[in-house]
């Protein structure tokens, strides 16, 4: 048997600090507050890629997390959607884009189209729709929400979250129209 070296107790030695100095913070408000833009761009990244494994496990679709939670901002409810409807439940501008995305929706049968004319046309989940998102939600309850349950205190720590991103998301919208008003031409 050989020796094993074990390495000394580097517990009790002082840690170097990270560097958190980014172009965009200086003062120590503005490095957390970009500190959290950061972990918010690595959150949605995530996210999606969720959201996108979630749905090829329960059906052979490669969509993007974008178009998977189109469907099912489709299927809340129950309610036909309007693309207006579904443009501001996601918070999005780009029309060709989510005209796109309910394209691939219908090609997978996963979606249909109803009525005509520019403000009669709605968006539905099909049997097929609603089968895959009932798989959908079943596979998150065992993987995801399972995963969730087990962190201590996460539903209170949940929705103080959602109520800080809101209230973000607000704040976010007022200063873009702020930068949009006064864009240098």
């Amino acid at each position: 048997m050989s020796e094993r070296k074990t390495q000394p107790d580097q517990s009790d030695k002082p840690r170097p600090e990270f560097d958190q100095r980014w172009h965009l913070a200086q003062e120590p408000g503005e490095i957390e507050f970009t500190e959290l833009e950061f972990a918010l761009m690595r959150t949605y990244e995530g996210f999606a890629r969720w959201q996108s494994e979630c749905l090829a496990s329960v059906m052979d679709l490669a969509a993007s997390g974008a178009e998977n939670a189109m469907l099912h901002i489709i299927r809340m409810n129950d309610r036909p959607k309007t693309i207006k409807d579904l443009a501001r439940l996601t918070n999005r501008d780009d029309v060709p884009n989510i005209q796109y995305s309910l394209r691939k929706l219908i090609a997978a049968k996963l979606v249909m189209r109803k009525g005509s004319g520019r403000a009669g046309v709605t968006y539905e989940v099909t049997e097929e729709g609603r089968r895959v998102t009932d798989d959908y939600a079943a596979l998150r309850q065992r993987l995801l929400i399972e995963a969730i349950d087990s962190v201590p205190n996460i539903h209170e720590r949940l929705r103080e979250a959602t109520r800080t991103l809101n209230l973000l998301c607000g704040i976010y919208e007022e200063v873009a129209r702020v930068a949009a008003t006064h864009r240098r031409s």
